[in-house]
């Protein structure tokens, strides 16, 4: 590691502990702990919820991806942005006016219900410590890569650093760390933007012209299925980049952070804008590393194209800008999973220790106490976890938490807000066939089986033949709560529906968060 590197990265360290230190003053209550007291303005929760999206995954990964399989990789570009679209025309809105703290709340607004709740909470932590996992597995490799440090330490240091953000500082905290990341990350692809572009006498043809003799691919680099040969896995991939987001808990719990829908509703533009901008920028960085890095030079330093932003970064700017760029990338890992932490921590002790065990029955001061104690405990088995996940492939851990939240969430999400005879057991059964149906496909494909050995987790063949099963347990989501309703017994509440609807679209009659 140079002196440089370390410097930059123990600035980093500094900063994200010093806003920690300041958000800790200002966080005395449950509200001000799961939501920053729903204080954030409608840019900063919109910078917050990007950067959130802006993970060292979209930022190494995607820039990688399109500077080894050209068009491909773009699919992850346009996957992301369109998922944005889709939050905002049918989530946000009633999602802020419905929800206070977590997920489980805003289903349950309209089925109230112990057993409803309890499942929301499994799912929000199945999603979020698989996310996790793959984030710190992910964190552990890429330190090591642009730092030097090892696996094992690498992901303490995260690990812990991670835990401290979120039990003194709450969600203040990892707003603020979250925020200051992306304006870090925006900048950074700026300026390696502004670079690339400038090699090519800002003339977007010339680039095109120019790519198409500077990789192995020539001109079938900016063609679709140099990776995704097989048409229904494309389509399910970019099912789980656009319906995923929609579904995640640790970006649906940004909405409860802003005082109310109107603000959500903006956040959300705001975030698009800066998502569309980042993703943009992400195709001049991808061109930039597949003319001026090269192909071979990119695989030798990560088969996967990780060190592709890095590398043009050492490339254009010397060893100060390959500094910099290895600390934003490390700024981002830190702040997306605190995020994850903090929204896992919230089911345990508001859904799960508050609602359930304690029938509600629980202070303010018990709540964040508990919840402190959870975020420990949630970090202690996702750093455990990942120790062991060292050799997993990341990007199934992260496409397996994706198709979980598309498949297990969002239809429940939806149908809650706009199906007048969606019922409890519609719910519950909406929920667990989402879950059962991402999980169970995964663990037979090829991402889990593989005939060579050494290849995926298990010797032998898959009994499922496609990388993502989104493309079939979406449908088993909407199946699931459309049998559970219709086979059940009990009919669905029409009166407590018309409420809901009209405070779904209103507002009127719900708390803010700082009540």
């Amino acid at each position: 590691m140079s002196s440089l590197a370390l410097v930059l990265f123990l600035a980093i360290i500094f900063l994200t502990l010093t806003i920690t230190y300041l958000s800790a003053k200002k966080t005395k209550n449950a509200s001000e702990f799961y939501t920053a007291g729903g204080g954030l303005t409608a840019w900063q929760n919109g910078l917050a919820v990007a950067g959130d999206f802006m993970s060292a995954a979209s930022f190494l990964g995607i820039t990688g991806a399109i500077a080894l399989i050209g068009f491909d990789g773009f699919y992850m570009s346009i996957g992301n942005l369109v998922a944005f679209l889709f939050l905002l025309y049918l989530v946000s809105e009633p999602l802020r006016n419905l929800g206070k703290y977590t997920v489980a709340d805003m289903i349950t607004a309209r089925f109230h219900s112990k057993k409803v709740r309890g499942v929301a909470a499994l799912n929000t932590l199945v999603i979020s410590i698989f996310y996790m996992i793959a984030q710190l597995v992910g964190a552990g490799g890429l330190i090591k890569l642009l730092l030097g440090i090892d696996f094992v330490p690498a992901v303490l240091i995260v690990g812990t650093l991670m835990t401290i953000y979120v039990i003194f500082g709450g969600m203040t905290a990892t707003s603020w760390v979250q925020i200051t990341k992306a304006v870090l990350l925006m900048a950074g692809s700026f300026v390696l933007t502004f670079i690339v572009f400038a090699k090519f006498n800002f003339n977007v043809m010339a680039m095109f012209e120019h790519i198409k003799a500077a990789t192995p691919l020539k001109d079938a680099f900016l063609d679709p299925g140099n990776k995704y040969k097989n048409g229904l896995d494309m389509i399910s991939f970019n099912l789980s980049l656009v319906l995923g987001a929609a579904g995640l808990p640790h970006l649906l719990v940004r909405f409860f952070t802003v005082k109310d829908a109107t603000t959500a509703r903006k956040s959300v533009v705001y975030s698009t804008w800066f998502i569309g901008a980042f993703f943009i920028m992400t195709i001049f960085l991808g061109f930039g590393a597949a003319a001026f890095v090269g192909f071979n030079n990119i695989v030798a330093a990560n088969p996967g194209g990780n060190m592709a932003a890095p590398l043009l970064a050492q490339t254009l700017g010397g060893d100060i800008l390959f500094a910099i760029v290895s600390a934003v990338a490390f700024a981002t890992i830190l702040a997306v999973v605190s995020g994850l932490v903090l929204t896992s921590a919230s089911a345990v002790a508001h859904d799960i220790y508050g609602e359930i065990i304690r029938d509600g029955k629980i202070t303010e001061k018990q709540q964040v106490r508990v919840a402190r104690i959870a975020s420990i405990m949630v970090a202690l088995i996702s750093i455990i976890l990942a120790l062991f996940s060292q050799k997993l492939n990341v990007a199934f851990l992260s496409v397996l938490a994706l198709g979980i939240a598309a498949s297990a969430n969002l239809p429940v999400i939806l149908c809650t807000i706009y199906w007048k005879r969606f019922n409890m057991t519609g719910a519950i059964t909406g929920m667990l066939v989402g879950l059962l149906s991402s999980v169970i496909l995964v663990l037979l494909s090829p991402n889990v089986w593989n005939p060579v050995p050494g290849a995926a987790i298990f010797t032998g063949d898959p009994i499922f033949h496609m990388d993502n099963p989104t493309i079939f347990t979406v449908p088993l989501g909407f199946i699931g709560a459309y049998l559970g309703t219709i086979l059940s017994t009990k009919k669905a509440d029409e009166e407590k529906f018309a409420e809901v609807l009209f405070k779904s679209n209103t507002g009127y009659g719900i708390s803010t968060a700082k009540e």
